[in-house]
């Protein structure tokens, strides 16, 4: 993973009035946690929205107060009008110690099913993984390139050594389906309609014009 820097300030109060009072001005809330103690503090929004919507997971090196602190974004919170991040929670990335989070999927590679006309579908867009920080990629990389019409990738296909998928190995992750046709519009079956009604009506006509049998 990629290593960014962010610069805190700790914050001594806790609460929702205080919270507020910190969003106000232009910063968000945190809290660090999964080390020796857990830390509040806030860090400037610009700042913080880099990282929040970034699709790679990133190091984050926590500048609070001058004390530096390796940690990974764990979880987020967005105000449901205006989507801003109005609450960050940290995860303190300690040597020797397993590290879980989500991380983003991406499909690379040209598909050869979806050179036949398939669609490649990315049924999960985030897994949930572990590993000692020093393994953990920024992204979970799967290559398409072989997978053929009606193929699918499980999670028990991945291969990323030193990590461990915490997903069932049964989850799909990707497939190629073929399109279906679309159905067939009333202005483009009205003619073949027609045209297929032309000879039935010509065959009724001909049986109409034919005489009656003479009586005897």
């Amino acid at each position: 993973m990629k290593n960014v820097e962010l610069i805190g300030t700790k914050r001594p109060a806790i609460g929702t009035s205080k919270a507020k009072a910190v969003r106000r001005n232009k910063q968000v809330p945190c809290v660090l946690y999964g080390g020796k103690e857990v830390l509040h503090f806030s860090v400037e929004e610009r700042a913080l929205n880099k990282i929040v919507h970034s699709p790679e997971a990133h190091y984050v090196e926590l500048n609070i107060d001058g004390e530096k602190r390796q940690a990974v974004l764990q979880d987020k919170q967005f105000q449901p009008v205006t989507d801003a991040v109005i609450h960050a929670d940290f995860l303190e990335a300690v040597a020797g110690k397993e590290t879980s989070l989500n991380l983003a999927v991406r499909a690379t590679g040209q598909s050869a099913g979806v050179r036949k006309g398939g669609k490649l579908n990315l049924n999960m867009r985030k897994l949930r993984v572990k590993g000692m920080p020093e393994k953990l990629p920024g992204v979970i990389e799967v290559d398409v390139a072989n997978m053929d019409l009606g193929d699918s990738i499980h999670v028990s296909d991945l291969k990323l050594p030193g990590v461990t998928v915490m997903e069932k190995p049964s989850d799909v992750v990707v497939t190629v389906k073929m399109v279906k046709k679309a159905a067939e519009t009333p202005a483009e079956a009205a003619p073949a309609a027609a045209a297929a009604a032309a000879p039935a009506a010509a065959a009724a006509g001909e049986k109409k014009a034919e005489p009656a049998p003479a009586k005897k």
